[in-house]
């Protein structure tokens, strides 16, 4: 079957370990969108923080949010969302304080009111930059249980490797854990992880799923490529699984095809190998 939509993960396979847009990369997927296939970035980022990425590349792109939570256009339309349950939300961010620095709260909102964050600590090297360039979509509030006011898209933490994998399975620990999907995005390199709580069989793999859905695109057209461990569910739901060479050590286990490091080109190699010989 033809290959008719690429999804395509944003930090360690889109961008390069400086977080640029390698050249090769855009024009590949510009590409890819001149022989009519479709293109989606699949990325755990907010939209405040993926849209000057897909800018740069092509106004046709559509943006998979907070792992699955959020569906939007680039000038704001919101397609679909996935909301996590407020009182669930609540709960899990008054249970955690203790095992915790800092949390932050999701919307879909389009000001300050986007991420709205307790207790973290910004000067951090893994977290100073963010800051920085996105402060405009930031707000401070404690305790963080005041701002729900509505279901968040997601609650938000970030640290250490080892400290989020025992925050990780302090949240499993929780009755509660079964009504909503936890995802760990690791950077070991750095000592640094991501780690996210979104409503239940929400993924970027479910969402993934269901945007080709509503496009009619079958799942044996699909190709996806990613590096890390919250690109496994749409892996698995793509007929074209890529991984790419830096990809952490759990993807590359699963046998799928491999393309070169996102330092190499690696993504493009993948479509104009793959994606554009197949279409």
């Amino acid at each position: 079957m033809p290959i008719s939509l690429i999804a395509v993960d944003i930090d360690g396979t889109l961008l390069d370990s400086h977080g640029k847009i390698p050249t090769t990369n855009r024009d590949a997927i510009r590409e890819a969108l001149a022989a009519n296939i479709e293109i989606v970035l699949v990325t755990g980022r907010t939209f405040h923080h993926a849209k000057p990425i897909a800018e740069a590349i092509s106004e046709r792109l559509v943006l998979i949010l907070n792992n699955g939570a959020l569906v939007k256009r680039l000038n704001g339309e919101t397609l679909a969302q996935r909301p996590l349950n407020r009182k669930i939300a609540r709960e899990i961010v008054t249970e955690t304080r203790s095992m915790r620095q800092g949390a932050a709260l999701i919307f879909d909102r389009n000001d300050s009111r986007q991420y709205l964050f307790e207790r973290i600590d910004w000067s951090n090297p893994n977290r100073h930059h963010y800051y920085t360039k996105n402060k405009k979509f930031m707000t401070e509030i404690e305790p963080l249980e005041k701002a729900l006011t509505e279901d968040p898209l997601q609650i938000s933490f970030n640290g250490s490797v080892v400290d989020m994998r025992r925050l990780e399975k302090y949240l499993r620990s929780f009755l509660i854990a079964q009504h909503v999907t936890i995802t760990r995005t690791e950077y070991e390199d750095k000592d640094f992880t991501l780690l996210d709580v979104t409503s239940k069989n929400c993924s970027k793999g479910t969402a993934l799923s269901s945007w080709s859905s509503m496009l009619g695109v079958d799942r044996s057209e699909v190709m996806a490529v990613g590096d890390n461990l919250n690109d496994r569910d749409m892996l698995e739901f793509a007929a074209w699984p890529i991984v790419m060479a830096n990809a952490v050590p759990e993807l590359k286990a699963r046998g799928w095809p491999m393309t070169r490091k996102h330092d190499e080109g690696g993504l493009a190699d993948a479509i104009r190998s793959i994606a554009l010989t197949n279409s």
